[in-house]
């Protein structure tokens, strides 16, 4: 049984708050208030509730510290050279709207340029994964590992699909060839809409790996250092440690990051 340190909490307690909200909306999705932030990309009142829990309950958690959030942006903590909290108050906000219940509440830990805590809690799963650095990654209570096959052929992936206004003819190519590429390869390839749970459920060995190309730094930054300290790889696609500088990531356990990186790179080259 994993014994939660006191920045966990923090981040679970924050996250659990926002969760109980969130919960309630999503029973009564069609009478939100929705705005278009631009095509296809929507702010629902259940995003903005749940990030106002989650800064007011950071705030007091650990006063003076950095924010940088989905909708408010960057929050200037009142501390010299201070931690900055990364959160995404609701990834899989397309999901919520249309009353899917696969979404998480996602927040990191960023200090001196590492990570170093993270929790995204699943509200309506009741799922909670979490990780400090050089720690270990959990499921609860539950320690978490990576998935130890090795063969693609045997492996599941997932993956996030290029959408009106995130996505341009050049990058619907690119990602059209790479999965025409390895979809023949492996056992399966799932898009549930949630990169932060795709990420948590690579570590948890539920995936065995997950690409996706121009994720945003509170998609992903939860997930990386979840899926690390489960004992996967998250590379951008030239296995380069720039993920949360350009948001392309490619995370796999051991066996099975290699190996996906080459047939990315292998389907990228037949636009060629």
């Amino acid at each position: 049984m994993a014994l939660r340190s006191a920045l966990i909490n923090v981040i679970f307690n924050a996250a659990s708050k926002a969760a109980r909200r969130m919960v309630r909306d999503f029973g009564e999705v069609e009478n939100l208030q929705v705005s278009r932030k631009g095509a296809a990309d929507f702010v629902s009142q259940a995003d903005l509730s749940a990030e106002q829990t989650l800064i007011n309950e950071l705030q007091i958690g650990r006063p003076g510290w950095n924010i940088i959030s989905e909708e408010k942006g960057k929050i200037r903590g009142k501390l010299i050279d201070a931690p900055t909290w990364i959160i995404d108050p609701l990834d899989g906000t397309t999901n919520f709207l249309h009353g899917i219940p696969h979404f998480a509440i996602s927040i990191a830990v960023l200090e001196n340029k590492k990570l170093i805590a993270a929790g995204i809690l699943d509200p309506l799963k009741d799922e909670f994964f979490f990780a400090e650095h050089g720690k270990g990654a959990y499921l609860n209570d539950r320690r978490i590992r990576v998935s130890g096959r090795k063969q693609v052929e045997t492996a599941l992936f997932a993956t996030g699909i290029p959408f009106m206004g995130k996505t341009t003819p050049e990058k619907e190519l690119v990602f059209i060839n790479q999965l025409n590429h390895i979809m023949p390869r492996c056992s399966g390839i799932r898009r549930f809409g949630s990169a932060a749970l795709d990420l948590a459920w690579v570590a948890a060995g539920r995936y065995d790996g997950f690409w996706e190309h121009g994720l945003k730094l509170w998609d992903i930054a939860a997930g990386t250092l979840i899926v690390r300290e489960a004992g996967g790889f998250v590379s951008d696609f030239s296995s380069r440690d720039t993920v949360l500088q350009n948001g392309n990531i490619v995370a796999a356990n051991a066996g099975l990051h290699i190996p996906l990186l080459k047939m990315l790179k292998e389907g990228e080259k037949t636009l060629n």
